[in-house]
């Protein structure tokens, strides 16, 4: 028999008890839509949880700090930059300069870090409004974060001093703000002071862009200030001269280096993959080192628990259906012993008889899990479009709490036709043995 032939006789065999085919096709229905349906939300978990990680900053990306665990310092210089860059799969390192300052814009005022950075670390923030800093401007051109206008205040004073403080909303991009930075020290005679014979200067720093999102859109860059460290160097170096920064490290004579030296550095990887190796190898060097990706990775594992504890309940839907469908077909072996004799009589090969059994059995699951997958979408659609109304939306990502990949519904398939197969195997077998004269003189 051709499988063309196999297959005819399969579905004409099906269709005579139609209404135990239904029931025993049913079953695969509910085992694979269950399968689906629970696998879905344990993805559509992970899924959120990457989504979540991604919105707070880059998977790729590597922050470094010069102060080690263990308390051992270990300087990040230009030196030990160059060093991290050598490093395989990183594609590149920014160095952080950061100076604290006093933001004012008209009554209001705010106290602001501002953190120069590469231009490569610029390009990697999302911007709502403006553009990157030009890399040609006399002075650092800052990009905002989204919250960093809830920095600013208003102080009420009374006759008792200030009474009240009152949040401001500020525009960097149309309000005026001036920058106090700290009044650069003098190291004369060995030891820091502050030079306070002049008032504090104010600074016009213009803006460049605002970071992308609301209010309450938080992210790495939700509350900080950033520029490009090419123009911020320079321009703190025609303040505080010879000391390059308003805080520098001092040698054994008290006098500040020479070199600039970082308190943190952001280290980008090629590949997730290959971020936990390089952080680790960060580590090893005597360097403090996070990542996202190390929190996504340790949030994934409660995750992966959830799919498989979701999954193996589904799977068990299936394994009550691969049940039903021994029983199907092996009611059909006994109700069918004379027409398998009859086959075995006419010469009928034992391997056809075998895969006539298997591809009814196989048919089953075929039908039944082709079913199970588009009662699954169905399902899939309702819930994402019942949870995106409600709090169980944290759970998954924006686009819902149910996620049905490609791969899910082509493994379903294949499953569900493989337990259809498997459990048609026992008849098939009890079919082949079946003695022709036996079978003939059966009355079924």
């Amino acid at each position: 028999m051709t499988f063309r032939d196999l297959i005819n006789q399969a579905i004409r065999n099906l269709f005579r008890r139609r209404t135990r085919t239904f029931l025993t096709v049913l079953g695969v229905v509910i085992g694979t839509a269950s399968i689906i349906v629970m696998m879905s939300l344990g993805l559509g978990m992970n899924r959120g949880m990457v989504e979540m990680y991604e919105g707070y900053g880059s998977l790729t990306t590597v922050e470094v700090y010069s102060y080690a665990s263990d308390g051992n310092t270990m300087e990040l210089t230009d030196q030990a930059v160059a060093g991290l860059r050598r490093m395989d799969h990183v594609t590149g390192v920014s160095p952080v300069l950061s100076v604290s300052a006093e933001a004012k814009c008209g009554s209001a005022q705010a106290s602001l870090t501002i953190f120069g950075v590469t231009r490569e670390y610029l390009e990697q923030i999302p911007l709502g409004a403006g553009r990157l800093p030009d890399p040609a401007s006399p002075l650092p051109e800052l990009i905002y974060g989204n919250m960093a206008s809830r920095n600013f205040y208003e102080a009420k004073h009374s006759s008792r001093g200030v009474s009240d403080y009152k949040e401001v909303e500020v525009d960097p991009m149309k309000d005026t703000v001036f920058y106090l930075l700290p009044q650069p020290q003098s190291f004369s005679s060995g030891k820091a002071s502050v030079q306070e014979e002049k008032p504090p200067k104010k600074y016009l720093i213009p803006a460049a862009g605002v970071v992308a999102g609301g209010p309450d859109d938080y992210s790495d860059y939700s509350f900080n200030v950033y520029c490009d460290i090419e123009n911020l160097k320079p321009f703190l170096k025609g303040i505080y001269k010879k000391a390059l920064v308003p805080s520098p490290r001092t040698n054994k004579k008290g006098k500040p280096v020479n070199y600039y030296v970082y308190d943190r550095a952001y280290v980008f990887v090629d590949k997730t993959d290959n971020v936990t190796d390089v952080q680790n190898a960060i580590i090893a060097m005597g360097y403090q080192a996070t990542s996202n990706m190390q929190w996504l990775e340790q949030s994934q594992k409660t995750t992966r628990m959830v799919e498989a504890v979701l999954g193996a309940i589904g799977a068990v839907s299936l394994l009550v259906a691969a049940i039903g469908i021994v029983n199907t077909m092996m009611m059909s072996i006994y109700e069918r012993t004379r027409e398998i004799g009859v086959m075995k009589v006419l010469g009928c090969d034992m391997n056809d008889i075998r895969n006539l059994f298997l591809m009814e059995s196989g048919t089953i699951g075929f039908i039944g899990g082709l079913a199970g997958i588009i009662i699954s979408l169905l399902i899939s659609v309702v819930i994402n479009r019942v949870t995106a109304r409600s709090d169980f939306l944290m759970l998954g990502s924006s686009a819902g709490i149910s996620y049905i990949p490609i791969w899910l519904i082509g493994f379903s398939q294949v499953f569900a036709i493989g337990i259809g197969t498997i459990a048609g195997y026992l008849p098939a077998k009890r079919a082949m043995q079946l003695s022709p004269l036996a079978a003939l003189r059966n009355d079924g």
